[in-house]
């Protein structure tokens, strides 16, 4: 009987390690989550890179539809989707950017090294508004319709493929 007790940690770490396992068979590591696609824009106040006043995020969102793009100087990929940011501000695509756990002068560093692709640029320095949005990492683009709800997410640097995918839900 001493025995089985002696060897019941080794059963129950086993029978844990199989259900990890099978577990981990299901898993398909590629998902994104979408939570927020589908609901309104996080009713946040952000300032303003340019002179730190507060800004409504849904405020900023109006007249959509209008792309909300996650991003941060210190992140490479970010300067991977720039030249797409770019070519969106060209052809006259409204969106706001939002400079996710950074430092402002970092921030503008970053956009004159780079060029400024955002008709505004918002401040989320400690990060609450990636929480309230779901941002998983930087880059990410949210697609905001006219009525202020996402529409779709983009996980990952845009490229000209994904920026064309969410402007034609736009209907442009």
């Amino acid at each position: 009987m001493s025995r089985w007790l002696a060897a019941l940690p080794l059963v129950a770490l086993l029978a844990l390690a199989l259900l990890f396992g099978l577990y981990s068979l299901n898993r398909n590591p590629e998902v994104q989550p979408k939570a927020l696609v589908g609901k309104p824009v996080p009713d946040l106040v952000l300032a303003s890179l340019e002179d730190g006043r507060e800004v409504s995020v849904r405020e900023a969102v109006k007249g959509g539809p209008v792309l909300v793009n996650f991003f941060a100087s210190w992140c490479a990929p970010c300067e991977i989707e720039h030249p797409v940011l770019m070519d969106l501000q060209g052809r006259q695509v409204k969106v706001i950017g939002i400079a996710y756990k950074d430092a402002p002068e970092n921030t503008r560093a970053f956009l004159t090294r780079l060029g400024d692709p955002f008709a505004a640029k918002l401040v989320d320095r400690d990060g609450r508004a990636g929480i309230e949005f779901g941002v998983t990492g930087v880059p990410e683009t949210y697609l905001i319709g006219s009525d202020g709800m996402i529409l779709d997410k983009h996980t990952g640097p845009l490229t000209g493929a994904d920026a064309a995918r969410l402007i034609a839900k736009t209907g442009r």
